[in-house]
């Protein structure tokens, strides 16, 4: 016999406002510039170039022709991904003579990937 599917709907069956918790959850809403600026970097940090760079600078600091070494690509090509990481403050970098060298800016760039990677691996 042809039976249909079951089809689950995700949506209540009964419109009911909750006042409390409305209020609460928009008593902590962010403001839109917020939400404009962790938007933007989820977007940054939907590369797969660029989370290989996160993930290669989340142990120790690497100059670009190490990583470029590391991701098989052109010292171009990492420099153009760096900057795009740099400008959202994910990286930064210091300068050593001719050398230049990444990391990550600060610890939460580390655990932003540590946790996604943990939530992936589940």
């Amino acid at each position: 016999m042809n039976e249909k599917p079951t089809t689950v709907i995700d949506t209540c069956e009964d419109s009911v406002i909750h006042k409390d918790k409305v209020q609460q959850a928009s008593a902590r809403k962010l403001d839109e510039s917020t939400f404009d600026a962790l938007a933007e970097t989820f977007k940054i940090l939907s590369n797969q170039t660029r989370l290989k760079l996160i993930q290669a600078l989340s142990h120790d600091e690497l100059c670009v022709c190490d990583l470029a070494a590391i991701l098989d690509m052109t010292d171009s090509a990492v420099s153009h991904q760096l900057r795009i990481l740099r400008n959202l403050r994910l990286v930064k970098y210091r300068r050593e003579g001719k050398m230049a060298y990444y990391s990550l800016d600060d610890q939460h760039v580390r655990q932003l990937f540590e946790a996604a990677l943990e939530h992936q691996q589940e």
